[in-house]
């Protein structure tokens, strides 16, 4: 069984500011979330989206999905190593954390 793999924030920072072309960053909450502050350069993909979504996305992509606090997109993750996304990672403490950090919300 493959599990996804839990990002910490300085980790993505860095992901983002060394490759953000190969990161996909995704952020499920719904959209009255997402307008009161996202992470830059994240697309707001609402988990009732995603069952329509998921043939749009590269299975080969590297793949980072948060929400408010992880657990949300913890389970999205789950779900896309289960319909054979390769490279899945859930933001650990999600924009909460994020902006805990001290980071840029959008």
């Amino acid at each position: 069984m493959r599990v996804f793999r839990e990002i910490e924030v300085a980790e993505l920072f860095n992901l983002l500011e060394e490759d953000k072309n190969t990161v996909k960053l995704i952020d499920i909450r719904n959209t009255v979330e997402y307008d009161l502050g996202a992470i830059p350069g994240s697309e707001n993909l609402p988990v009732y989206l995603l069952p329509d979504k998921i043939d749009e996305l590269d299975r080969n992509a590297t793949l980072v999905f948060y929400c408010q606090v992880g657990i949300r997109s913890a389970q999205i993750c789950a779900y896309f190593l289960e319909n054979g996304f390769k490279h899945v990672h859930n933001l650990r403490g999600g924009i909460h954390a994020w902006m805990q950090s001290g980071l840029q919300v959008a």
